[in-house]
C-alpha cells in the first residue's frame, strides 16, 4: 500500500469509534494529520462544524470561498455567524481577477460550462488557499447523496497528499438538527424558504417535498458536486464543504 494511503487507513482505524467532536479535536492536534484549515460554505448546515471548531480553537483558519455569485443572504449569514462564534481567523477568498477576466468576463460561464465555472470560482482558489496546509476539514456527510455514501472520517484528496477530514461523515439529518437545537445555533435564512442545500444563486433552486436535499443544486443537469476537475487526465471530485 502507498505510504499516504496507509496513513489514511491508520487514521480511520485510530478514530473509527470516536464521535464527531472527538475526531475534530483530535485531528487538530494529531501530528499524523498535520496543519489543518476548515473550509466552510456557510451554507444550510455549516454552523454545526463552525460551532465545534469555535469550541476547539477559535483561531483555527476558516476558509470561505466567495464565488461572487452567492446569495446575499449567505454573505450576511457568514458575517453574523463568524462574529457570534468569535471566529478570529476567517479568510475570504475569491477567484483571481485575471483568471476571471479571461475565462468569465460576463459572468455567464455557468450557463454553458458549470464545471469550468466551479473550477474557476471554487476549485482553483481553494487549491491556492490551501497551499501550506497538510489537510482541510469539511462538513460533508454520507446522507447528503449517493456520491458521499461511503465517506469516512479521513480521506486523501485526489491528486495530492493532502488529507480531508470529515468529522460529520456518519451523522444523520436528525443529528444535525438536534445539535443546532441543543446549541441554539442560527439557521441560514434560506432554509426556511425551501433551500436545504445552498450554493451559488444561478445554480441553486428550492427543493420540493420528498425530493433529495441536493435536488436543487444544478437542477436538470448530471452535475452533482461543485469540485469536479481533472488530475493527470482522470476526473476526480473534490466535493462540497458543507
Amino acid at each position: 500500500m502507498r505510504p499516504d494511503l496507509a496513513r489514511i487507513s491508520a487514521l480511520n482505524d485510530r478514530y473509527r469509534h470516536h464521535g464527531a467532536i472527538a475526531v475534530l479535536q483530535s485531528a487538530l492536534q494529531d501530528r499524523d494529520v498535520g496543519r489543518l484549515a476548515l473550509v466552510s460554505s456557510f451554507g444550510a448546515e455549516s454552523v454545526v462544524l463552525l460551532h465545534m471548531v469555535a469550541l476547539a480553537d477559535k483561531a483555527t483558519p476558516v476558509v470561505f470561498i466567495d464565488t461572487q455569485m452567492l446569495f446575499t443572504e449567505t454573505l450576511v449569514y457568514q458575517a453574523e455567524v463568524s462574529e457570534r462564534l468569535g471566529l478570529s481567523n476567517v479568510r475570504i477568498i475569491t477567484a483571481n481577477r485575471a483568471d476571471k477576466a479571461g475565462s468569465d468576463p460576463n459572468d455567464t460561464l455557468h450557463r454553458n460550462n458549470p464545471d469550468a465555472c466551479c473550477e474557476l470560482r471554487k476549485t482553483k482558489p481553494l487549491a491556492q488557499a490551501l497551499e501550506g496546509y497538510d489537510g482541510w476539514i469539511t462538513g460533508r456527510k454520507r446522507f447528503q447523496g449517493s456520491t458521499r455514501a461511503t465517506l469516512d472520517f479521513f480521506e486523501l484528496e485526489g491528486g495530492t497528499r493532502r488529507i480531508k477530514v470529515n468529522p460529520l461523515a456518519h451523522w444523520s439529518r436528525d443529528d444535525v438538527r438536534d445539535y443546532m437545537d441543543e446549541n441554539r445555533l442560527p439557521r441560514h435564512p434560506m432554509v426556511a424558504r425551501g433551500y436545504p442545500s445552498i450554493g451559488c444563486a444561478p445554480c441553486t433552486s428550492p427543493v420540493g417535498q420528498g425530493e433529495d436535499p441536493r435536488a436543487g443544486r444544478w437542477r436538470g443537469q448530471e452535475k452533482q458536486e461543485c469540485g469536479i476537475h481533472f488530475v493527470n487526465g482522470k476526473m476526480v471530485r473534490t466535493g462540497e464543504t458543507a
